[in-house]
Parts: C-alpha cells; sequence; structure tokens
C-alpha cells in the first residue's frame, strides 16, 4: 500500500476536508503521524494487558489452594531507560516538527499580496491595496504568497479556513497577520471558529482563488466599476459639505488620516527629524526600545503603538503621543499602516536631538482645569509641506473626509429624516441609515 493510499484512507476516515493551501500537506501528515503513533501504541497496550490476563489467570486458584504465588518478577533497567527515553524523543520529534511548522505559518515571505480583513458581528470585510473592497468574497490570485492583516470591530472573532488547515484570531484594537498560498483555482469556505454572538454560525464567507491573470482582471473590472458610480450615489439627497464615496488607494487614504488625526504634527514622511519617529523607513526596520531590546516595526507593532504607545516606547522621544484606541476605526488603521509601509524604502536624513520643553514644563495629558504650564517653550518646528496630489486622484471630501484643518463632523446617532429640500422634520421625507 503506498503512502498516498494511506494518507486519502485516513482522510477519508478523519472526515478531514481537501488540502489546498501550501502547508496544508505538511500540517496533514503531523497530525497523521500522531494519530498512526497513538493508534499502534494503544493496541500495544490493549495486547499486553490481554496477555497478563491470559498469562496470570490461575492466580487465584494458586491462592485458593494455599500456595505462594511467584513475585520475583525482574525488569531490566535498560528496559525501563529505553522506554522513557523512546517516549521522550517521540514527543520530542513531534514538538520539533510542530514548531518548524509554526514558524513557517507565521513568518511570511517578501513578495506577499496584502489584504485586509475586518470582522464584526456577523460578517467579514476584505479591503485591498488599490482601494476595492468585498463583504463576504475574499479574492486572491492562485499561486502567489497572500497576507491577511486581520483584526475584529467589535469582539474576538476567529478566522478559519478548513482546506487550508489555518486559523487566526481577529482581535479589536490590534493587527494579527496570517499567510498561505493557494496552489490552484478553487472555491474555499470561511468560518469562525471563536463564538461571537446570537448568529456565530451564520458568519460565513467564500475565498475565490482566481489565476493570475484573472485576478488582475477582476481589479481592473473593480476599478472600471467604481470610476462611474450608479446615478443614486451621483445626486445624493442630503445637502452637506460631504459628496459620494470613492474608491481610494489605502496609501492616499492613509495621507488623508495622517493629516486629519494630527499625525504629521509629530511625524514626518520624508525622513525629518521631528518630536516622533518619522514614518519614512520605519516599517521592516529594528526599533530601539527605551529600557533596552529592539523589536522589528510590523503591523503588530505599529498598531500596537497607535493603541497603546506606552507598551513598547521607542528610545530617544518623550511620552507625548496619546492612545487612538476608539479613535480610529479599523479601515483608518489600515491606511496608516499602509502608509508607513509605503516609505519603507524611503532614506532618513541623520538624527538629530530637538529642543523640548523639560519634563516639568510640559502639561501631563489629561490634565484638564490645570493652569498653565510655565517654562521654556520649544523653538518653531518648520512648517510640513502638504502631500502633493496625483492626477485625477479623489479629493478628501469625496471621501467622506473634510479638508485638512476643518472641524471633523461628529458621526450620526440615528436616522436622518430628510425632507423634499434638504431640511429635517418633513414626515413625507427619504430615510437614510
Amino acid at each position: 500500500m503506498s503512502p498516498a493510499t494511506i494518507t486519502n484512507w485516513l482522510r477519508t476516515i478523519l472526515f478531514l476536508p481537501p488540502e489546498s493551501s501550501s502547508v496544508a500537506q505538511s500540517i496533514d501528515h503531523l497530525h497523521m503521524f500522531v494519530i498512526i503513533t497513538t493508534m499502534i501504541g494503544s493496541a500495544g497496550v490493549g495486547a499486553m494487558a490481554l496477555a497478563f490476563v491470559v498469562r496470570y489467570r490461575h492466580r487465584g486458584e494458586d491462592l485458593a489452594r494455599g500456595r505462594a504465588p511467584d513475585t520475583q518478577l525482574q525488569t531490566p533497567s535498560s528496559v525501563e531507560w529505553g522506554i522513557a527515553a523512546g517516549l521522550f524523543a517521540l514527543f520530542f520529534a513531534w514538538w520539533v516538527i510542530g514548531f518548524g511548522q509554526y514558524v513557517r505559518v507565521r513568518v511570511a515571505p517578501a513578495n506577499t499580496y496584502d489584504i485586509y480583513v475586518t470582522g464584526k458581528q456577523w460578517m467579514w470585510k476584505f479591503g485591498y491595496a488599490d482601494g476595492q473592497h468585498t463583504i463576504s468574497e475574499l479574492y486572491v490570485p492562485a499561486g502567489r504568497p497572500v497576507k491577511l492583516l486581520l483584526t475584529s470591530r467589535d469582539v474576538i472573532h476567529s478566522f478559519f479556513v478548513p482546506d487550508f488547515r489555518l486559523k487566526q484570531d481577529a482581535v479589536p484594537g490590534r493587527y494579527t497577520t496570517l499567510w498561505f498560498t493557494v496552489p490552484e483555482p478553487g472555491r474555499h469556505e470561511i468560518l469562525c471558529a471563536e463564538y461571537c454572538g446570537t448568529n456565530h454560525s451564520t458568519m460565513r464567507a467564500e475565498l475565490i482563488a482566481l489565476a493570475p491573470d484573472e485576478f488582475a482582471r477582476w481589479l481592473e473590472r473593480g476599478k472600471a466599476a467604481t470610476e462611474t458610480p450608479p446615478p443614486y450615489r451621483q445626486s445624493p439627497q442630503v445637502s452637506t459639505t460631504l459628496g459620494p464615496s470613492q474608491p481610494m488607494s489605502l496609501v492616499r487614504l492613509g495621507q488623508e488620516v495622517a493629516a486629519q488625526q494630527g499625525c504629521l504634527r509629530c511625524h514626518t514622511l520624508d525622513g525629518t527629524p521631528h518630536i516622533g519617529p518619522s514614518f519614512a523607513g520605519l516599517y521592516g526596520a529594528h526599533v530601539p526600545l527605551e529600557g533596552g531590546g529592539s523589536v522589528v516595526a510590523d503591523e503588530a507593532y505599529l498598531t500596537e503603538s497607535m493603541m497603546d504607545p506606552l507598551a513598547r516606547r521607542h528610545a530617544g522621544f518623550q511620552t507625548v503621543m496619546p492612545s487612538y484606541l476608539g479613535r480610529l476605526q479599523p479601515a483608518e488603521v489600515a491606511a496608516l499602516v499602509e502608509l508607513i509601509k509605503s516609505l519603507a524604502a524611503v532614506r532618513g536624513q541623520e538624527p538629530t536631538q530637538v529642543a523640548l520643553p523639560p519634563p516639568e514644563a510640559t502639561q501631563a495629558a489629561g490634565a484638564i482645569g490645570l493652569p498653565p504650564a510655565q517654562g521654556p517653550l520649544a523653538p518653531a518646528l518648520p512648517r510640513l509641506q502638504p502631500v502633493p496630489r496625483a492626477p485625477n486622484e479623489p479629493t478628501p471630501s469625496s471621501q467622506g473626509l473634510p479638508p485638512p484643518g476643518a472641524p471633523v463632523m461628529p458621526r450620526p446617532t440615528g436616522n436622518v429624516i430628510v425632507g423634499p429640500n434638504g431640511a429635517g422634520g418633513d414626515e413625507r421625507g427619504a430615510e437614510r441609515p
């Protein structure tokens, strides 16, 4: 019997789905290795127990006749040490194989196609670097490594593709990563493997792997469709300064978010030293930490620094950055991460010390109602130059964002009733969510 036949037989009796990713076969082999070993061990223990029952079945008769049983049982120490060493070697081999697979799954190659995944009750949303987004359908190119950056808008979800043998939690306020390669085009089911509410079982999606040329055509069709919005989006019923939303690349959206959220007050895009670390050359670099050690500036560290700046502080900079937990939506975090990633190859300038006020002259964050701090002020910082806009690039207002420097419109909390002339309160008006 060939190994392939044994593998197919085991996959059938264990009800395993097909192996549809680059790591599925190795994971199945370890799974089957463990199962076969435990089955052989269990069968050996059962056979030995049966042999003991048959061998010593007359022990009770000897005791009834007054005969002393033979208790001189001597087991060589070499046998005991051999059994112990064999079990240890077996479990150590499993650990080595499993750890190698874990490292392979966790460390993504350099040429991945990145897709942002957001879980919410109860759906999966997918965002692509060129501005497209889909719901409940994930399109990936076959034959190319794909890296997913997962987060959640509400509770913990778990992104699970049974055909790939891969599972990764989506946690609110942080990004986790998962990568895979689909060898061939096809469709695969996506499930949520973490109980997340009453409709947890309906949180399903579909992964559609396309051939490289078909995936490129799908991207082009998406761009062509978004360039001409449907008529009802061209004439919004609400008369405001915010127009219909147009697709925008995540890098460009990251520039707008950085300007709106005040990131460019402390961080630069060209490597110029400033209050905070420059975004230029930051992604993938080894960041020295306050107190010793270093960390690689990947997606997880960048997101952590936005949500909890005090967790792992960049050495050489003051603690002046506030937490953006609850202030940034997952799509905005993804856009900022993509902006920083796009500047990874930008060569920064030599770091210099920036004159800042002493700690006693700096008012603590959240010290509302305290008198103004007295002390020397920091010198005037150079004015930041606006980021050039590409030709035919949609404006910030078309993205639902006010222009830089304008007050941010508060988010509506309920339904807005719009009258025929744009005024509220008319019961004949249309209702917009």
